[in-house]
């Protein structure tokens, strides 16, 4: 007698369906990595730019003014990179930097210029997709300057981005201040937008002091000009608390980004400026073709005293040239004809 074994259906699929949102969850998990918006074609009002070309961390300062009654300075450095997230400078913290999925980066170090002169650090994020934190994203937003209901940027060709996701204290969502970037980028012909660049490569070590730089000073924010006044593609604008629709309170930092690749002409330039590989073929024939007929006369009026045809290289087959193209013509066209309704006899 045979023994009989009964399974339950849901115990023997219940490992499968577990494997399946542990997939799932890491799935999202490092697609959350990397979410955001590609750099290499960003869409504003059905018009296309690539900005692949300022990707990258780049770094603009701001020492704003001291607070006498508290007795503090604030030195703010804003680091960002629109095409991927943050990485950590080697030899910096982690409590001393944004969180992982950062775009906009802004470290804030508040001087004491009281006689203690304490000094301490405070990363806060301002854009980037953090899902694997507390769920908030970039939601990138781009618009053209143009269409901006602004009467400032009445005429200016340029894209104007949103990012979004900060917030600081980042994980307090009861008091915290959410946090936002405004970046322009402004159509300038004559730059590229890396100009007078400080571009951070990743691997040097943090001392602190990049504040303490003799640009720096110039890079506090006037209430008679919108941006810096420097040499910089990328210039600091402002960073401070504006009141969005419905009386929400948002920390905004703008920036205006002077580039080539913001022109709305940018691409069809790049196109244009581009040759392919058939192109100069044609180019690299014509040129070997006319070196050989003119080193070839050269040759044949030096050794020989030729003239006219006689000068040409294969002077003879060059002048057949006509009459050999209309024969191999002829037979082409004999060959896709066929022999015609004479079965095959040709006429006597």
């Amino acid at each position: 007698m045979r023994a009989c074994t009964s399974s339950s259906p849901s115990s023997s699929k219940s490992p499968s369906i577990f494997s399946v949102s542990i997939l799932s969850a890491l799935f999202l998990s490092f697609s959350s990595l990397s979410a955001g918006f590609d750099c290499q074609d960003v869409a504003a009002d059905r018009q296309h730019f690539d900005f692949n070309q300022l990707g990258g961390p780049h770094r603009v300062h701001w020492l704003q003014d001291p607070d006498i009654v508290h007795q503090e300075q604030f030195n703010y450095t804003f680091t960002l990179d629109i095409c991927h997230p943050l990485k950590r400078d080697k030899g910096v913290p982690k409590v001393e930097f944004c969180h992982l999925g950062s775009r906009v980066c802004a470290v804030r170090e508040t001087i004491d210029m009281s006689d203690k002169n304490n000094r301490t650090i405070n990363p806060i994020d301002i854009a980037g997709t953090y899902r694997m934190d507390n769920g908030r994203t970039i939601d990138a937003k781009f618009s053209l300057l143009r269409n901006s209901k602004s009467h400032s940027d009445a005429g200016r060709e340029g894209v104007r981005a949103e990012l979004h996701g900060g917030r600081f204290p980042f994980k307090d969502n009861k008091n915290g201040l959410d946090q936002m970037a405004i970046i322009e980028f402004v159509c300038d012909k004559d730059r590229t937008g890396l100009e007078n660049d400080e571009k951070d490569d990743g691997e040097k070590e943090d001392d602190g002091k990049d504040g303490e730089k003799e640009d720096s000073k110039k890079l506090r924010r006037r209430e008679d000009s919108k941006c810096e006044d420097s040499d910089k593609s990328l210039r600091f604008c402002s960073y401070e608390v504006e009141e969005q629709e419905k009386g929400k309170k948002v920390s905004v930092l703008r920036l205006e980004w002077r580039t080539k690749y913001a022109c709305e002409d940018a691409l069809d330039d790049a196109e244009g400026s581009h040759w392919g590989f058939f192109a100069w073929f044609i180019i690299i024939l014509f040129l070997a073709t006319a070196a050989y007929l003119i080193f070839g006369s050269w040759l044949n009026y030096n050794r020989y005293g030729a003239r006219g045809w006689d000068l040409l290289p294969h002077g003879d087959t060059i002048r057949d040239l006509p009459y050999i193209f209309k024969d191999w013509a002829r037979r082409v066209a004999g060959a896709i004809q066929g022999p015609g309704s004479r079965g095959g006899y040709s006429a006597v």
